[in-house]
């Protein structure tokens, strides 16, 4: 009885844990990346003192790389974003005859121009406000995120000259807290240079293929898919997106349907069966549990798909995994886009829009191969 009380006890504080950093995220991730961020140079500052630096001076030039490097990424993100905004009025006549073939699209289907003028007539500005109102929201936690981020550099560079003391002085008495924390510091920084250097690798290849179709502002793209790279879930998609559409508007569909398969193929094999298999030696995941709970989340969604859509649907048992982990993937992106991945206690939004997303994966697949 004695230890299921310790244990229940152990569940419910580290339950509590949880909730509490759940609940002050917005100021614990900035730290935690802070944390990445420092011990990632650390290195660096041991280099610069065992070659003569003053250990003080040494921690303020490491400091500073840190905040170069940021604001580099930062004013990479900014030349992109304006650079997009600059390309809009170029293709102001394409996007008007793209919006005449939705409109003629529509029509086929029955919806005719007066129907849908009155659908969108009918959109309630309060929405449109309550839009903007969260997206100034999200703008000033993303200021208030990087306020945080900034502070939180400056302290840990405060304490960077004497670390190397501190840590020696707890390896004597909690050696093992101390191994733990070094090994920790070694996944860190070796996830970082994985995630760098594939990276890199992605975006020299989207640059090249994009060059060879011919889709104009390759460098642009280039250094969005390099800095989406470092965003989880939805990255990907922000850096899709952009030169999808403008190979739509410039080169027609089939030409924006090569670029959306092309960067699909080379996210697919490089970093998700790849990188992985470096990535996960660092944090200690391994490349055989990623793809085996893929498998079983592909299994799970694709079983659900099928039981939901009607009809008897002629696919065997392997797209179905595959195409419920196509919806997996898809719908956990999607969640994260609109900030609804992880909610309180299971997250069922996900989980739908996965569900949802699968769905659609197995019909286009069926229309495609013609087997409904």
């Amino acid at each position: 009885i004695y230890y299921d009380f310790l244990i229940g006890t152990a569940n419910m504080l580290v339950l509590a844990a949880l909730m509490l950093l759940r609940s002050y995220s917005g100021i614990f991730g900035p730290v935690f990346l802070a944390l990445n961020l420092m011990v990632t140079v650390y290195p660096f500052h041991t280099w610069l003192v065992r070659r003569g630096c003053p250990s003080a001076l040494s921690a303020i030039i490491v400091a500073l790389v840190v905040f170069v490097l940021l604001l580099l990424m930062l004013a990479g993100f900014i030349w992109a974003v304006n650079e997009i905004i600059g390309m809009i009025p170029q293709y102001t006549g394409q996007f008007v005859a793209l919006y005449d073939r939705l409109i003629s699209f529509a029509s086929d289907l029955g919806l005719d121009h007066a129907s849908l003028t009155g659908a969108l007539g009918k959109i309630d500005p309060n929405s449109l406000l309550n839009a903007a109102t969260s997206l100034l929201s999200a703008s000033t936690g993303f200021l208030g995120g990087l306020s945080v981020l900034v502070c939180a550099l400056v302290f840990m560079a405060m304490d960077t000259a004497g670390f190397a003391q501190r840590l020696a002085i707890a390896a004597s008495t909690h050696s093992r807290i101390v191994a733990g924390f070094r090994s920790f510091s070694q996944g860190v920084r070796s996830y970082w240079i994985v995630t760098t250097v594939f990276g890199l690798i992605v975006a020299v290849l989207d640059v090249v293929l994009l060059q060879v179709m011919g889709v104009p502002g390759v460098i642009i793209w280039g250094l969005l898919s390099f800095l989406t790279n470092y965003i989880p879930n939805v990255g990907f998609i922000v850096g899709l997106v952009p030169p999808a559409l403008v190979a739509l508007v410039s080169l027609g569909w089939k030409q924006a349907l090569v670029v959306v398969a092309a960067y699909c193929v080379v996210n697919f094999v490089l970093q998700t069966i790849i990188q992985p298999r470096f990535a996960g030696d660092a944090v200690g995941v391994t490349p055989t549990v990623s793809f085996a709970s893929l498998l079983v989340w592909g299994a799970v969604l694709g079983a659900l798909a099928r039981l939901v859509m009607r009809g008897e649907q002629n696919i065997s048992v392997l797209w179905t995994i595959v195409l419920g982990a196509v919806g997996a993937l898809v719908g956990g992106a999607v969640a994260s886009l609109f900030g609804v991945a992880h909610t309180d206690g299971v997250d069922w939004i996900r989980w739908a829009l996965s569900l949802v997303a699968a769905i659609v994966a197995i019909s286009v697949y069926l229309g495609v191969t013609g087997r409904k």
